[in-house]
């Protein structure tokens, strides 16, 4: 059976979670933030404690790998990595667009040809986002995109396209073709970790603790061109 820590900490939530064989068994959250810096370790604490009271043996540590706040993501990758060096644990690492369609996935009844566009928010209408298809096959790279009316119309004149994140309110205004579907209330949790970071641990794609970087936004902006699409 395997048993993998899940850390998510890109955007404002704090998550920490605990999957056997993809079903929870532990999970504290705090959507109030950001207070990574106060909640992570308290959160990772009880997440240990009681995986080792119950006696599960983790097999893997997974953590959300942006893109996403830089302060965000560099502590809860560093705690990820400290665990998997304490307890000898291979690292998983998971993109925040790929966790945060997880729940769109499960949750809404999307017609087969739907394409998924997780946005996070940047700065005034500009949002990094890439799409997907219902497999989570990447239609486009993560781009950071400048919204405008006519964003995105390669892919809504051909099919529905739903857009979800905390960069996605603002572009209702703009994004306004029959085929834009706007999703509220989606946010990167580690719960919504856990069919990704079975995936990876099926297939042994792990990182190098000792190398591994997370996908922080200011390096992703000084090296992508904005683009109108």
């Amino acid at each position: 059976m395997a048993c993998i820590l899940h850390i998510e900490t890109s955007t404002e939530a704090c998550s920490v979670a605990v999957s056997e064989d993809g079903l929870a068994e532990f999970k504290l959250e705090d959507l109030q933030g950001p207070s990574h810096a106060v909640q992570l370790g308290v959160f990772v604490d009880e997440a240990l404690s009681f995986v080792d009271n119950h006696g599960m043996p983790l097999d893997a540590v997974a953590v959300s790998c942006g893109p996403g706040s830089y302060t965000g993501l560099r502590i809860g990758v560093s705690m990820a990595k400290g665990i998997c060096y304490g307890r000898n644990l291979p690292l998983i690492a998971i993109p925040t667009l790929e966790v945060m369609s997880v729940p769109v996935l499960l949750q809404q009844d999307l017609p087969d040809d739907a394409l998924l566009c997780p946005m996070i928010d940047a700065r005034r209408m500009e949002v990094y986002a890439a799409i997907y298809d219902r497999a989570l096959n990447m239609k486009r790279p993560i781009a950071a995109d400048i919204v405008d009316e006519n964003s995105y119309l390669e892919y809504l004149e051909t099919q529905p396209v739903y857009f979800f994140g905390n960069g996605a309110a603002k572009c209702r205004e703009k994004i306004t073709h029959p085929n834009a579907h706007f999703i509220e209330g989606v946010r990167p949790l580690a719960r919504w970790m856990f069919p990704l970071a079975e995936r990876a641990l099926a297939s042994k794609d792990f990182k190098d603790v000792a190398y591994f970087e997370p996908f922080y936004l200011k390096e992703f902006i000084a090296s992508t061109p904005k683009k109108l699409l």
